[in-house]
């Protein structure tokens, strides 16, 4: 009888996270107006764009290009850029433009490695602006981007806005397809999350934007900074959403090893936030407890959650031709991966074979990064994404 009850628990228990959890959003939003936000106020709050750098001289021209390119007016924002010991050209690019563009950038080389949070640390202690916008090198604006993005702050309980991201350079070859499909679909439950209840289960940190006062510092080790910064201002009793309008653009990985590495350091990072803000999830039925553990915890914690279906079912299948047959699938569902390698290998692409060893994968990673939190993190540095994978 127990093992009847961890197996089905745990599978209950992913079924809700991956599917149940994603409806039931779909349908209470049914009965719920989509939340809108006034035209921006004359003149508009002044906003600060902070900017860690890492070797991005493919990109950081680009970068700041888009962001002249918006309609926000010029006078309303400035933008900060701290170098994190860049080796490559990143440095001279940004002066260079900076020349170019007087008035508008302040910049901050550092000579030795600090890591994107301590970066943004000091960044935020630098800015001036009412609304803190934290984005990436690598992703790109279109002209209303920070106009959407400032927008929702009219209300004075929004805390936190996040963008909607728009991925580029997809390849049948890899995992790009798939890698957008979770985004994508990530994105409409947070974005279902912060229109219900105000509490969007952290934005993808390429871009978004917080309110100046509710910035924490970010601890010096932690690795997941816009989760760290989310849940500070649910903590203090702010919402956290996510506004559709707000586009911003990013090239999408492709390489499964790489963004394996990736979702390592993620996993890692998540478990550092849960045992920051495990008081979050009490009490369960408000809808800030229940979004943490459905969209988030049950998922952190689904690799021990498909093992622990796995152990017992091998046990009730001596006992049980519906449990031989649940067991055979199950291990058949394991291997179909090593199905996807063989066919890549020969030029094959199997979109639905992709889905599945990408969320293997992904559940791989998630095991891997327990692993490292259990040993403890020494450090924050990081090494940028390979673009155009």
């Amino acid at each position: 009888m127990t093992a009847i009850i961890i197996f089905w628990f745990s599978v209950a228990a992913v079924f809700h996270s991956y599917v149940l959890f994603p409806v039931l959003l779909r349908i209470i939003h049914r009965w719920h107006r989509d939340p809108q936000y006034p035209p921006l106020h004359s003149p508009p709050k002044k906003i600060s764009i902070l900017i860690a750098a890492y070797n991005e001289e493919e990109i950081i021209i680009t970068k700041l290009q888009s962001i002249l390119d918006s309609d926000y007016p010029s006078a309303s924002y400035e933008i900060l850029i701290g170098s994190d010991a860049s080796t490559d050209q990143t440095n001279l690019l940004v002066t260079q433009f900076d020349s170019q563009h007087p008035g508008v950038i302040r910049f901050y080389p550092f000579k030795t490695r600090r890591g994107k949070p301590n970066i943004m640390n000091h960044l935020a202690t630098e800015a001036t602006g009412e609304i803190l916008v934290l984005t990436d090198a690598n992703v790109l604006f279109d002209p209303y981007t920070l106009t959407e993005l400032i927008r929702p702050f009219s209300n004075s309980k929004i805390g936190l806005v996040d963008t909607q991201m728009n991925n580029l350079g997809m390849k049948k070859e890899g995992i790009s397809y798939q890698e957008k499909a979770y985004i994508s679909r990530e994105v409409r439950i947070k974005y279902l999350e912060g229109s219900l209840w105000g509490t969007m289960m952290g934005p993808f940190g390429g871009c978004y934007a917080i309110r100046r006062q509710l910035f924490e510092p970010i601890p010096p080790t932690y690795l997941v900074d816009d989760f760290f910064l989310n849940m500070c201002v649910l903590d203090k009793g702010f919402f956290a959403v996510n506004n559709p309008a707000a586009r911003v653009y990013e090239d999408v990985s492709n390489d499964l090893s790489i963004e394996y590495r990736r979702k390592i350091r993620i996993a890692t990072g998540n478990f550092q936030n849960l045992s920051h803000f495990a008081h979050l999830l009490w009490p369960p039925w408000k809808g800030r407890s229940f979004c943490f553990m459905s969209h988030k915890v049950i998922r952190w914690f689904g690799p021990f959650l498909l093992l622990s279906a796995l152990i017992p079912l091998g046990v009730l299948s001596f006992h049980s031709a519906l449990y031989f047959w649940l067991l055979l699938g199950y291990l058949f569902i394991f291997l179909l991966p090593l199905a996807d390698i063989l066919f890549k290998s020969v030029n094959l692409h199997i979109p639905l074979l992709r889905f599945l060893t990408h969320f293997m994968a992904m559940n791989l990673a998630m095991g891997v990064g327990f692993i490292k939190f259990l040993k403890g993190v020494k450090s924050n540095v990081w090494q940028p994404t390979k673009r155009h994978q």
